[in-house]
Order: structure tokens, then sequence, then C-alpha cells
């Protein structure tokens, strides 16, 4: 059984409880390209019943690592994300999570929260940020073209093409 499968059996039963959940949990591949969940997820949430089946209310706490899209020196930073979603019977599709007999599943309310408050280009914002410089590709004087940024040797084939 997965960490983040729980058991709420006690609160189908009971309309009006409330339960308190606190606990870590690691997902494999938590992440964008450009950044990443490191270190386990904290959940700090209230599990409430509701008529139409069960609130998860509070924070998911996580840090991310990833890499300045300017500069690109290492980053990383901690991630607090409020949460307040309904799990039901009959979930509507990409509105509420389902309720699977007597359990709730976890995991997809956390990928879905924390990925989208990942950034999705990442800055170190400090005063010496500077683009990373690229490698200089020489320009031939015959070129014309020696006072312009170099070519990228992936769109060579593209200098063949005449346009009428």
């Amino acid at each position: 059984m997965s960490a983040l499968r729980i058991d709420v059996a006690d609160l189908l039963t009971h309309p009006g409880a409330r339960r308190p959940l606190h606990l870590e949990a690691a997902l494999d591949d938590l992440g964008t390209p450009v950044a990443r969940i490191v270190e386990p997820v904290r959940l700090d949430l209230v599990l409430e019943r509701v008529p139409d089946g069960i609130v998860a209310r509070g924070e998911l706490h996580a840090r991310w690592d990833g890499e300045c899209s300017t500069c690109l020196r290492e980053l990383a930073a901690d991630l607090t994300v409020g949460v307040a979603e309904l799990y039901e019977p009959h979930p509507v599709d990409g509105d509420t999570y389902p309720i699977e007999g007597h359990e709730l599943d976890l995991e997809q309310l956390v990928r879905d929260a924390l990925v989208l408050e990942l950034p999705l280009a990442p800055t170190c914002d400090r005063p010496d940020c500077e683009p990373a410089e690229s490698p200089a590709v020489l320009v031939g004087a015959d070129d014309h073209a020696s006072d312009q940024a170099p070519a990228d040797p992936r769109w060579a084939a593209l200098s063949d093409l005449e346009l009428s």
C-alpha cells in the first residue's frame, strides 16, 4: 500500500467527522524539464467528511531544484501550496478525485498541486545574473556575416534553399 493511500472508513461512517493528517512521502519523477521536487513531500492536511464525500484541505510542502534559465546556475527553493479538494465516490473528471472503496489516494492531488506551482523558467534574481556564454563559432570573412551572431550548424541546410 502506498504511503499516500489513506483509509477513511471511519470518516465515511460519521458525517461531519474530521481527522488531521501529517505525513511525508517521496514521489518518483515529480517535476518538469526545468524544475524537480528533490525531497519527500510533507502533507499537513485535515480530512473532513462532507455530504458529497471527503474534503482534503491544508498545505503541501516540498523543496525543488533546477537551473536558472538565464545564467544556468543551480537553484533550489522551498515550495508551499494550499489545497482544498473534494474526493467523492463518483468523481467529475478533472474537477474531483475518486474515493476508491474506503480509501483516498492522495498521490494525484500532490502531483497536480505541486507541478502546477513549479516555475516555468526559474531565475536566480542575483545582481550578477547574466546569460551563460555559448561557445563561439568562427565565421569566415567571405560569409559577410562577421558582425552577426554565429550561425547554428543545425540550420545550415536552410542556407542552400533558393526562395523565389
